[in-house]
């Protein structure tokens, strides 16, 4: 029996001055050991990206995190606070994918920058620097440290509604690393996991019958011995081979 394709959107990376549509080997990793299914990059940079034709091979979908930023341009925003930070390829396959995912109910996993995709996607904004807002703390990762000390847990979330059913616990501690964050909540997406400032760290929805969840943190970095992160991707495993909720 054939494994479920789960796709994946490409980012551009830029290598020794060449162009390479890249993925971070730790999601196709965590979508082949622990979700079981079949990773699929989707390139960004080769032309007009067919949607229809994605979604139609695709189970499910999944949204890295990426060192760039989603542009401000598409939440109302005139001016990025670091242009250099932008990838627009990706922007231009991954909110119009993200759209026609949930209205076909596709089931999509959001990382980190795929969260605020998921958001913005959906009509939400962001705030362009966590750091730069009252009443928020620093969420950006530690810099000059091991990967494994980067990664690391650093706060804890409140958990809500289905995510916290899902967890069995009303609080975890994540690696959240970021340096953007939601402001204003996308439409029909329902707010599940809040930082010790307020920050909105998961959302779900907006159909209660499809997974759709977006989580600001890392699951990847330890999905296969992290018992929380386990249970995201085998979660959405069982939702891309067509298992309810």
């Amino acid at each position: 029996m054939s494994r479920p394709i789960v796709v994946i959107p490409a980012c551009t990376k830029v290598i020794d001055e060449d162009v390479f549509d890249a993925v971070g080997r730790k999601y196709s990793t965590a979508i082949a050991e622990v979700a079981e299914c079949q990773p699929l990059l989707v390139p960004v940079g080769a032309g007009a990206t067919d949607i229809g034709a994605v979604l139609d091979v695709a189970d499910a979908v999944l949204l890295t995190g990426s060192l760039s930023n989603v542009a401000p341009e598409h939440y109302g925003e005139e001016a990025p606070i670091d242009p250099d930070a932008l990838d627009p390829l990706r922007d231009a396959v991954t909110l119009p994918l993200i759209r026609a995912a949930v209205e076909r109910k596709t089931p999509l996993f959001a990382i980190c920058r795929g969260v605020q995709e998921l958001n913005v996607a959906l009509g939400g904004t962001l705030h362009q620097a966590v750091h730069a807002v009252d009443g928020h703390k620093d969420h950006r990762a530690k810099q000059d440290v091991p990967l494994d000390e980067a990664y690391g847990p650093v706060h804890p979330v409140v958990l809500r509604g289905r995510l916290r059913d899902w967890i069995g616990r009303d609080e975890i501690m994540v690696n959240s690393l970021h340096g953007q964050g939601i402001a204003r909540l996308g439409n029909g997406l329902k707010p599940e996991a809040f930082a010790e400032d307020g920050l909105i760290e998961a959302v779900r929805g907006p159909d209660d019958g499809a997974f759709c969840l977006g989580v600001q943190w890392h699951p990847e970095w330890s999905a296969r011995s992290n018992e929380v992160s386990k249970s995201l991707f085998r979660r959405f495993g069982a939702a891309a081979k067509g298992h309810a909720l």
